[in-house]
């Protein structure tokens, strides 16, 4: 019998659709195992947080906890000898602090370059996103050493005035984008009507990007929040710490208080940031579709 009807070759649609349930097998399989090799980590340390010292040195690393008591335990620990309630606040200081004036020197920046109309724009959007172009790891020396003759290591201002300055460049990218996207008839009305730059920029152009300044605000919160490298140079003395450099000297300098009570304090440590992203999810995704539109 020919499998051949009408010009229509049944065995070619039955090969390919059989090859196309070969595909989506592989491709379910593929998810499976990366979605394991991420879930194992997590796992890990949501297990190893509820172990005493003595459980988690005996036992495998991978097995169940005795009991959920031992967290709590572990939690005094890390908050005790870490100092993490310092740490905590120094981050939320550099975070708030320095990722708010970025975003706000940002937006007028944005505002400036896309609203307002003077020569070499382009020139200046490329001086200020310069900044990025270079690896971070290289304004190390020349900074420790300034700051070293200004007087400002190991100083909160120091910290703060570091992380507004470095984390300007990428919010200008992305809200002038976006700026240029706003239709400019409301401006030239409230020009004509005798509003200054900064009443346009204040009461009709930063209320509609909202959604991008809260997603730049809460992805450079978060870089400050993380960041170790500049943390551990220009902020080395305990009552400047960062959490995340407290965390480093916490795990070298008490480490045989076990790595469950190491993982404890991370718990700790990112809880703030996840809540942050938690609380500010609507507005965060809201921004990012608007900025990659």
């Amino acid at each position: 019998m020919s499998n051949t009807m009408d010009g229509i070759d049944f065995a070619a649609i039955v090969d390919k659709e059989r090859a196309s349930k070969q595909r989506n097998w592989l491709a379910l399989t593929a998810a499976v195992i990366i979605s394991a090799v991420w879930v194992v980590p997590f796992y890990y340390l949501a297990i190893s947080i509820f172990k005493t010292t003595e459980e988690y040195s005996l036992n495998h690393p991978l097995s169940l906890p005795s009991g959920l008591a031992p967290v709590v335990e572990n939690a005094v620990t890390a908050w005790t000898h870490a100092k993490m309630g310092a740490g905590l606040w120094n981050s939320a200081l550099y975070g708030f602090l320095g990722a708010g004036i970025a975003v706000f020197i940002a937006a007028l920046a944005a505002y400036g370059l896309s609203r307002i109309d003077f020569k070499r724009k382009n020139l200046w959007f490329m001086l200020i996103f310069s900044g990025t172009i270079f690896p971070l790891q290289m304004y190390l020396i020349p900074l420790f050493f300034f700051y070293q003759k200004v007087g400002i290591l190991n100083t909160h201002f120091g910290m703060v005035l570091f992380y507004s300055a470095i984390c300007i460049p990428f919010p200008v990218l992305v809200l002038r984008n976006y700026m240029n996207g706003i239709p400019r008839d409301m401006d030239e009305a409230a020009r004509m009507d005798g509003a200054s730059e900064f009443t346009i920029f204040r009461r009709i152009v930063l209320p509609n990007c909202w959604g991008p300044i809260t997603a730049t605000f809460l992805l450079q919160f978060t870089w400050i929040w993380n960041d170790l490298l500049f943390s551990t140079v220009l902020a080395n003395r305990a009552e400047v710490r960062s959490i995340m450099n407290a965390l480093q000297v916490f795990q070298g300098s008490y480490s045989s208080t076990g790595p469950n009570v190491v993982l404890t304090a991370a718990v700790i440590a990112s809880a703030p940031s996840i809540m942050m992203f938690m609380l500010l999810r609507k507005h965060f995704m809201e921004g990012m579709r608007v900025s990659g539109s």
